[in-house]
């Protein structure tokens, strides 16, 4: 049975997220979750939440046994984009494009 946690308009770029998420696919729970400990960068933490929180959605099913869970996918989706404009030279500006994110993690038995 497939459990699922989704986390949205998180303050990081889709491209930094992906790269993460990309290593843990088809990995068992413990693994992943151990892998996104020790990797050094910000997107691990904010997946490995989002990890956390969707084997903790599994544990509420009485029928699910979280020691057998994998993750079957993980979509990162690009969410609103923030546009900010920053004062240049000779009284021009540039664009700024602050990204979002959407993260959906499931999980399944295997």
């Amino acid at each position: 049975m497939e459990v699922k946690s989704i986390n949205r308009y998180i303050r990081i770029s889709p491209r930094k997220l992906r790269y993460v998420a990309d290593i843990i696919k088809g990995k068992k729970v413990e693994e992943a979750v151990d892998i996104l400990t020790f990797l050094p960068q910000k997107a691990s933490a904010i997946i490995g939440k989002i990890v956390k929180s969707a084997i903790a959605n599994a544990g509420q099913d009485e029928s699910i046994d979280v020691d057998t869970l994998y993750i079957k996918k993980v979509f990162v989706d690009e969410g609103p984009t923030l546009k900010r404009f920053r004062p240049r030279a000779m009284g021009r500006a540039s664009k700024i494009k602050k990204r979002t994110s959407h993260i959906t993690v499931i999980l399944d038995e295997s």
